[in-house]
């Protein structure tokens, strides 16, 4: 993968947009729409199933969950409908810095950027990247689970 692809997947801050369960084009996203309709109709059968196994009976909420992830619709970091929920300073100071990623920066790690134990993590993915660069560094997290 290239680094102009790299972008569009990593967020400034490191963290990998694609494996996020509201990223628009995600597989969270693919796999929750392709299981609705591989469940189709199974609704009826989750009621037959729910006398032996009463957990079905909570079918209902297992679609609506799907119909949520189904339903993602973030633009990732970079783009214009940002709906993460972690308050990240990433997004717009990059811009300002005129860097890609945080590490990039000459104030690397500076205090506007969390707390925590948010904040060691997202100094040790910004370290990992400029040790490692960036494309070996998103190679090594997309075989990773993203929560």
């Amino acid at each position: 993968m290239e680094y102009g692809e790299v972008l569009k997947h990593l967020a400034p801050c490191g963290l990998d947009c694609v494996r996020c369960a509201d990223y628009e084009y995600g597989e969270i996203k693919q796999l929750s729409t392709r299981l609705i309709q591989l469940l189709d109709n199974y609704g009826r059968v989750a009621k037959m199933k729910a006398a032996a196994k009463p957990l079905f009976n909570n079918f209902s909420q297992f679609e609506e969950m799907l119909n949520a992830f189904s339903h993602a619709s973030c633009s990732g970091c970079r783009g214009n409908n940002v709906q993460c929920f972690i308050e990240c300073a990433a997004k717009n100071c990059h811009k300002e810095k005129g860097v890609d990623f945080c590490f990039q920066c000459n104030e690397f790690p500076c205090d506007k950027q969390f707390t925590g134990r948010l904040r060691e993590r997202w100094i040790q993915r910004n370290n990992r990247m400029k040790e490692i660069g960036i494309i070996e560094y998103y190679n090594e997290q997309v075989k990773l689970p993203r929560y």
